[in-house]
């Protein structure tokens, strides 16, 4: 026989044949639609699983992005002729432009930042007040841009801006009133009494977090100053940078500019415990999915070698007619990776058809589960996201293709380096 090139036309042909090939001709139809179907929903599986995770964490790190401070300075200044210390920022203004010019940030605000109990009528709730100024409200995306908004900021100067949650559990609306209580409000000659003040509620945001939401209320800076007697002073300055990412490569210069009684607290300091959590539970998941994928592609060695044993005939035929062990071993390696890779594009459909539809399966599943199944209170965010990134979608690719084609390479080989005169002997 003439020397053919490598996966010549005959050898697809064979092997297609022998894919197709029903029970009673000797192939094995079952045990690849097993396989077919295995390898489709272990890719499609890791797919999902992996949009889920990277849009989980994506959507948590950019609610922390969106509504909170990037690195937020303190200062802790000795009393002078005391041992005690004061975290009271008096020179906010001149603290605050320093930090402004450092290279790589993009905003400095000064805060009052105080805890509070907000009542109406018999409903009550704590909240969390940020002082802050309008224009530097404004600058705050998930704030000033949020998921869903009621009232504008307009007129924030007059009253104030809530969560949707706290608007919520104190059932009011842009327009109403509410009380804020404040047990370290007006000084007198018999101690300090509880301050009770009333704003209107002039808008109200939902910023995608729920804690966020159930607790935040913005307060005009002047007014939270009188409002918590810190008339003059700030309690904080909240720092946006260019690049929260590499923040720790800013902090430096932010320090440098602060002074020495300044300190820094940073989102990954707030957020790194659990950020690393979601590291250790990705990287597992990706081990324990990639144990499917690879469970998966087993089903492909016994269906080869079921194969094998059938077409054991038909092996000694074909080396008989002059066939060598590399078109055998090529024609039978077709065969597996033919379904390992058919099964590979089809997991890859379905698994990003989930990632850019996840909002209606994830609603069709909440109904037909009766509601409840996702709960903002415990997972942070209202919604399971979904984002795909190439560098996943290529990792379970070449996942399933490398690890379907290497175990076909066995069975493969074993009918390659079959004796034709020992499979023609009984025949």
């Amino acid at each position: 026989m003439p020397h053919t090139p490598p996966f010549a036309r005959f050898e697809w042909l064979i092997a297609w044949r022998y894919i197709r090939a029903k029970r009673a001709e000797g192939g094995v139809s079952t045990m690849t639609w097993i396989s077919l179907i295995g390898i489709t929903l272990a890719v499609f599986a890791l797919i999902a699983t992996l949009a889920i995770r990277s849009g989980f964490r994506a959507e948590f790190v950019d609610t922390i992005l969106g509504a909170n401070a990037h690195v937020t300075v303190y200062e802790q200044t000795p009393i002078q002729g005391t041992d005690q210390f004061t975290r009271i920022i008096s020179d906010y203004a001149a603290l605050t432009d320093r930090i402004s010019k450092v290279p790589g940030v993009t905003r400095a605000a000064p805060l009052v930042r105080q805890q509070v109990m907000a009542n109406r009528g018999t409903e009550n709730a704590g909240v969390e007040v940020f002082g802050i100024t309008e224009a530097d409200l404004r600058a705050v995306p998930r704030i000033a841009n949020p998921e869903e908004a009621v009232g504008s900021l307009d007129n924030f100067a007059q009253g104030i801006a809530i969560g949707s949650g706290v608007a919520r559990e104190l059932g009011v609306t842009v327009g109403d009133r509410i009380k804020l209580i404040s047990p370290n409000g007006v000084r007198t000659a018999m101690g300090t009494s509880p301050r009770v003040s009333v704003y209107p509620v002039e808008y109200i945001f939902t910023a995608g977090r729920y804690d966020i939401d159930k607790t935040r209320v913005y307060m005009p800076l002047e007014e939270a100053q009188v409002f918590f007697n810190r008339e003059g002073v700030a309690d904080e300055i909240e720092v946006m940078v260019a690049d929260p990412d590499r923040v720790e490569e800013v902090m430096p210069g932010i320090l440098a500019a602060a002074g020495d009684y300044a300190y820094l607290w940073s989102w990954r300091d707030s957020a790194g415990a659990f950020l690393r959590a979601l590291t250790v539970e990705d990287n597992v998941m990706f081990v324990l999915l990639s144990i499917l994928v690879l469970i998966a592609s087993m089903n492909i060695i016994s269906g080869l070698i079921m194969l094998v044993k059938n077409k054991g005939r038909d092996i000694g035929i074909l080396r008989t007619m002059g066939l060598t062990e590399g078109s055998i071993l090529r024609i039978f390696f077709i065969c597996g990776a033919g379904i390992g890779t058919v099964g590979t594009v089809l997991g890859l459909i379905l698994g990003c058809l989930f990632a850019l539809y996840i909002d209606p399966i994830f609603s069709f599943v909440n109904y037909v589960a009766g509601g409840g199944v996702w709960d903002p209170e415990i997972r942070g965010i209202y919604a399971l996201p979904a984002q795909l990134q190439l560098g996943d979608v290529l990792s379970s690719v070449v996942l399933s293709l490398g690890l379907s084609w290497i175990v076909t390479i066995f069975p493969a080989r074993r009918a390659a380096r079959m004796n034709p005169v020992e499979a023609l002997r009984y025949e």
